[in-house]
């Protein structure tokens, strides 16, 4: 168990059995492997980082221009670009576990099942990697390119044979792009989620009217950033109200007063992603802010915070 630390509101929160010295954890894609940031900020400070997504093998990811800045916010499509599970483990890990309190989360994705399959049986025998999330954003292509996230029946299929063969917690990360979010939340839980973290980014759509073409060379991209907080805490809620399960909130958190409100909606935790672009040191001050917001408000510890809400 992690020492308490200095005295002042206890900031620990706990996730399917994993604690974390902090409820504040960097997003994937939006901090690397994690070993990149050593020399930024303190990554013992932060709750958890979550890896870049994890593939089976090396993806290079669409082409540019493939990221660009929004009205409070910005869209991606970068692709998943990442070096595969196998150079993430050779490379990467030694690394990471020789930084003392660093908790990993390792972000799973693939095309078909068996491909996140093989990614989680990969990570299962590699030591230093505290939980997975499962990126069920992406599409099936065993199944026409529709994506796991929007259909009970695939999300359920790849959330309960994934959870079946992980040695270690397993979080379904939701697409927000479906008419019940609440729904989706349950068929992660009934399929064996340990917890669910929500939300991925908007499908969205921006178009240069001088040249009338998309600014994005993929056509359409993930919105993300501060203009789709609001419908995240929304959503947040809503899952909230559906499932038992830990929450992971997400979407625009810029600031400690983002982080309670989505834990006021009822999440346990929370993941800051494109705040890191503007900001790298971004989750280390949320975090740190964070504290000083619950000491400032006399809250003896951050985890009483959670769906307290007066809706």
């Amino acid at each position: 168990m992690r020492p308490t630390g200095p005295k002042g509101p206890d900031m620990r929160v706990t996730i399917a059995g994993v604690e974390l010295c902090s409820p504040v954890i960097a997003a994937s894609g939006t901090f690397g492997y994690g070993i990149e940031f050593e020399d930024i900020l303190s990554l013992d400070r932060i709750g958890a980082f979550v890896t870049k997504g994890l593939s089976r093998e090396p993806m290079a990811g669409n082409p540019s221009p493939r990221i660009i800045e929004t009205a409070a916010g910005m869209m991606n499509a970068i692709g998943l670009q990442n070096m595969g599970v196998h150079a993430f483990i050779a490379e990467k890990l030694p690394k990471l576990r020789k930084i003392k309190g660093v908790v990993t989360i390792a972000n799973v994705f693939g095309f078909t099942i068996e491909d996140c399959i093989e990614v989680i049986h990969a990570l299962n025998d590699a030591p230093g990697i505290a939980m997975y999330e499962l990126n069920a954003s992406c599409p099936n292509t065993s199944h026409g390119g529709m994506v796991f996230g929007t259909n009970h029946e695939l999300l359920f299929d790849l959330a309960s044979r994934c959870r079946a063969v992980s040695k270690r917690p397993l979080i379904v990360k939701l697409s927000p792009n479906v008419t019940s979010i609440g729904l989706m939340a349950r068929v992660a839980a009934d399929a064996g989620a340990d917890a669910v973290s929500l939300v991925n980014t908007f499908l969205s759509l921006a178009i240069d009217p001088e040249t009338r073409r998309p600014r994005i060379a993929n056509v359409t991209g993930g919105l993300s950033g501060p203009a789709i907080k609001p419908i995240a805490v929304r959503m947040v809620n809503e899952v909230s109200r559906s499932v038992r399960i830990p929450i992971l909130g997400m979407g625009g958190i810029v600031r400690a007063e983002d982080a309670v409100e989505f834990m006021l909606a009822g999440a346990t935790a929370v993941q800051v992603g494109t705040a890191s672009y503007a900001d790298p040191r971004a989750v280390e001050n949320i975090a740190n802010n964070l504290k000083k917001w619950c000491a400032s408000h006399h809250i003896p510890r951050v985890s009483e915070l959670t769906g307290t809400a007066i809706l």
